[in-house]
């Protein structure tokens, strides 16, 4: 009974241990035809339609409710402390920081990182990729890299989008709605946001969002298995794999930029 447990728990490791090493060299290869899929500006530009465009009406409406949130939750807290007029500070660290890359990371991994996988799967499943293979045709290079150049670029302008709209949506609630000074509202987030501390810390932080999405939802695609239920059981994977990643790294990136 020990011995067969010892032997399911070491062909678990192996299992675990083969899927990482074939995803890392997954990883290096993507990124090095990506610079390659640069040559190709319209393909990238009609995975960028596909990704971004598709997914900002439910940016953007997340956005502002975000806001409206962050305008009502935040003047109640700094009310107590007689300092409801740096409410514009509040509503911009906490989107440009934190909230705006993370929030709209899970929605991409939800929107389009699951219509990217279920495309590479469907695609694989109809044995298109391996038609491509057999016209000399790299399909990572062909339709890989791309996908991958393309969710570099849409998450950056995403998250900004997102940030945005729920500046918008703090600004509606707290200046229109509850009556806090417009002037003191704009006036402490300019004097307290700075540039490169905290929007360039939440772009680093959307850029490497978007490498997590791309290429999980990609990986993840590629590796599924040809079948109905292999591709429905791929986008799922992408969502939970995704989100995980996302969390788990805005901890770390956190922790490295804030931290003391």
């Amino acid at each position: 009974m020990a011995a067969n447990r010892l032997e399911r728990l070491g062909g678990a490791t192996r299992g675990i241990l083969a899927t990482a090493g074939l995803a890392a060299r997954f990883f290096v290869r993507l990124c090095v035809l990506a610079v390659g899929a640069l040559r190709r500006p319209r393909l990238i530009i009609d995975q960028i339609h596909f990704v971004a465009n598709y997914s900002l009406p439910i940016i953007l409406v997340s956005g502002l409710f975000v806001g409206f949130v962050l305008g009502l939750q935040g003047y109640y807290t700094l009310q107590r402390y007689g300092s409801e007029q740096a409410l514009g500070l509040l509503v911009a660290l906490s989107l440009v920081r934190e909230l705006g890359p993370v929030v709209a990371a899970l929605l991409f991994a939800g929107r389009a990182g699951t219509s990217l996988t279920a495309e590479i799967g469907l695609m694989k499943s109809g044995e298109q990729l391996a038609a491509m293979e057999m016209m000399a045709v790299d399909p990572l290079a062909r339709v890989l890299a791309p996908r991958f150049v393309a969710v570099l670029i849409s998450m950056p302008l995403l998250a900004a989008l997102f940030s945005a709209v729920g500046v918008l949506g703090g600004y509606l609630v707290g200046v229109q709605l509850i009556g806090v000074d417009s002037g003191a509202f704009w006036s402490q987030m300019q004097n307290g946001v700075e540039v490169f501390a905290d929007v360039g810390n939440g772009v680093i932080k959307s850029v490497v969002f978007g490498f997590i999405c791309g290429f999980t939802a990609l990986f993840v695609g590629y590796e599924a298995r040809p079948t109905p239920e292999g591709v429905a059981r791929a986008t799922t994977t992408t969502v939970v794999a995704s989100s995980l990643a996302v969390l788990g790294f805005d901890f770390l990136l956190t922790a490295m930029m804030f931290g003391t």
